[in-house]
């Protein structure tokens, strides 16, 4: 005797379950694959500020004669360039690991305010599409209004590549963390171990 369904309703159940699987698993690869992609020119654009951090703070401390608070301020710099770089190596490994972008998160703050310190005249803040916003105040100076959490960031080289590299990766991480809280995607993410990404704020 047959151990298969005699009906014909079962085998057709069992497909569109199988192809729902499929479907919700390929959506889900296919979001964190984008996530994954807009990490690779996230890194690349911080790359960018790091490459231009170091080689002004390199070249200050080149010229005879600076101050040794300057020399102070400038090694500080580098020190958090160094620890930002060191950042970045580890979370190339696993980008999408929340515990290690909040700690490359929090790198990048330490040499962005460093930057701040040493030039404060010379950062720019941008929109997350590009668009100048607005330099950062002056000491002295009245603060400008918070900017939206998209654009809090100042960079340092006068390029709005790193923000728009930002922008699209946090937009990425969302859609991937939209997509596995939804049921019933989410028991697919549970089969596969896919976990929630973080953004970097």
């Amino acid at each position: 005797m047959s151990t298969l369904p005699e009906s014909i309703s079962w085998w057709i159940g069992g497909a569109l379950l199988l192809f729902w699987f499929v479907g919700a698993h390929n959506r889900l690869v296919r979001l964190r694959s984008a996530a994954l992609v807009a990490y690779a020119a996230l890194d690349a654009a911080l790359g960018k500020q790091l490459d231009y951090v170091q080689a002004r703070s390199t070249r200050a401390l080149a010229i005879s004669g600076v101050a040794r608070r300057d020399a102070a301020a400038e090694s500080s710099l580098l020190s958090s360039v160094a620890q930002l770089s060191a950042m970045l190596a580890v979370t190339r490994l696993r980008p999408l690991e929340p515990s290690r972008i909040a700690a490359l998160g929090t790198a990048l703050h330490v040499m962005l305010n460093a930057w701040e310190r040493v030039y404060p005249g010379e950062v720019l803040s941008f929109d997350a599409e590009g668009t100048l916003s607005m330099p950062a105040p002056l000491p002295g100076e009245a603060p400008v209004p918070a900017l939206p959490a998209a654009s809090q960031f100042a960079w340092p080289e006068p390029s709005a590549a790193a923000e728009i590299a930002r922008g699209q990766f946090n937009q990425a991480v969302l859609a991937y963390n939209h997509a596995i809280g939804q049921f019933p995607a989410l028991i697919v993410a549970w089969a596969f171990r896919l976990r929630r990404a973080s953004a970097l704020v």
